[in-house]
């Protein structure tokens, strides 16, 4: 190598080291752009927050984060087992009332599974088979949901005695079955009334109210198929979109961007709001409940109400944004490519979603109407 050396010219060899130091000093300046330009990036997306997640068109599911985290698999296992993505709301719903998305069996189906409890210890498999649960109990109970909700909690026994009993299920039946089955096993000590006011009727198997216990958690209509469906009210477009428009704008020059904030009263009471927390004040104002203070987020938003193609949008119909993630930023639509949103150098504000603006080129076409 040192002969090889003493061959090249000096000035080919200066040259040469030029060049290298050169090029090194032009890869180091690129990675320091590179690095500034994703911070500067970073900084302008932070107004947003939430967890990635599915999304469906139908029927709210007013439930808690740990249950909302199931919502992928949830989505997952019902286009698995061919099942609606419309009932995905209302599975949340009765995961919600079973678990609260809490421990390793969250859908508490290893007894449909296994014939034991406890024989699930995966929440996945949990999911996976509280899935195929459902739909096949809906199926039995010709798509009567609330039939197919109580018969979750009691068994399929109670299919067949609805079907003896008129067809079609009524909070009486549910009673009427639970006494009947607790004489059955009253004797055994090992049943007791969950539910207080069924002491009086000695309807101490299962819980003859479970269909209510799961519906609190669920916001909509179910239709004479059995089909959960958005709400009554038909949505919140058009005129009554005025409505939330008007109560939103109450707030503007009056409040400031948190990331975080606007899940507490006293954080409401001092301005302190996000893109999410905003928009479901404003709802709440028209006597709209899409979601807990504590626990709404661009993810729970998005899963509510019905999805609408964006030619089609009205004032009062929600959009979102992809910002720092997909559905990063969410907003209420007013008209005119503008939309009422909380955001992070303004607070609430109407700002522009016209081709060429910031968010214009962020709008997903995500639409939803509650």
């Amino acid at each position: 190598m040192h002969i090889v050396l003493q061959l090249i010219p000096k000035k080919y060899l200066i040259g040469g080291t030029l060049i290298l130091l050169g090029l090194s000093g032009l890869l180091i300046m690129s990675t320091i752009v590179a690095i500034t330009g994703e911070f500067e990036k970073d900084s302008q997306q932070s107004e947003v927050t939430e967890i990635e997640g599915g999304g469906i068109g139908v029927g709210t599911a007013n439930v808690s984060p740990e249950v909302m985290k199931y919502q992928p698999l949830l989505e997952k296992y019902a286009q698995k087992h061919g099942l609606d993505a419309s009932y995905v709301p209302i599975m949340m719903a009765l995961m919600m009332q079973e678990s609260g998305g809490r421990g390793n069996d969250p859908m508490q189906s290893s007894e449909s599974f296994c014939g034991s409890v406890g024989c699930i210890s995966s929440p996945e498999l949990s999911v996976d088979k509280g899935v195929l649960h459902f739909k096949s109990v809906l199926e039995k109970a010709h798509y009567d949901l609330k039939l197919c909700l109580q018969s979750y909690n009691f068994g399929g026994g109670f299919i067949n005695y609805v079907m003896k009993n008129g067809g079609k299920y009524t909070p009486e039946l549910a009673i009427s079955f639970s006494q009947l089955q607790y004489q059955k096993v009253k004797h055994t000590g090992n049943y007791h009334c969950v539910r207080p006011e069924m002491v009086p009727y000695s309807a101490c198997y299962g819980d003859a109210k479970y269909v209510d216990a799961v519906l609190k958690y669920y916001t909509g209509t179910i239709t004479a198929d059995g089909k959960p469906a958005a709400p009554a009210s038909g949505g919140i477009g058009g005129k009554s979109g005025v409505k939330v428009i008007d109560a939103g704008k109450t707030l503007i020059g009056k409040t400031r961007y948190v990331f975080g904030g606007g899940r507490s009263q006293s954080d409401i009471n001092a301005g302190r709001f996000d893109c999410s927390s905003f928009v479901r004040w404003a709802f709440e104002q028209v006597g709209m409940n899409v979601g807990p203070m504590s626990g709404v987020t661009t993810d729970t938003l998005k899963t509510q109400g019905q999805a609408i193609n964006p030619k089609d949008m009205k004032p009062g119909d929600v959009v979102f944004f992809d910002t720092y993630k997909i559905d990063g930023h969410v907003g209420i639509y007013v008209g005119n490519n503008q939309f009422l949103g909380c955001q992070g150098k303004t607070g609430v504000a109407i700002a522009s979603m016209a081709k060429g603006t910031y968010f214009g080129e962020r709008f997903n076409g995500r639409v939803k109407r509650f």
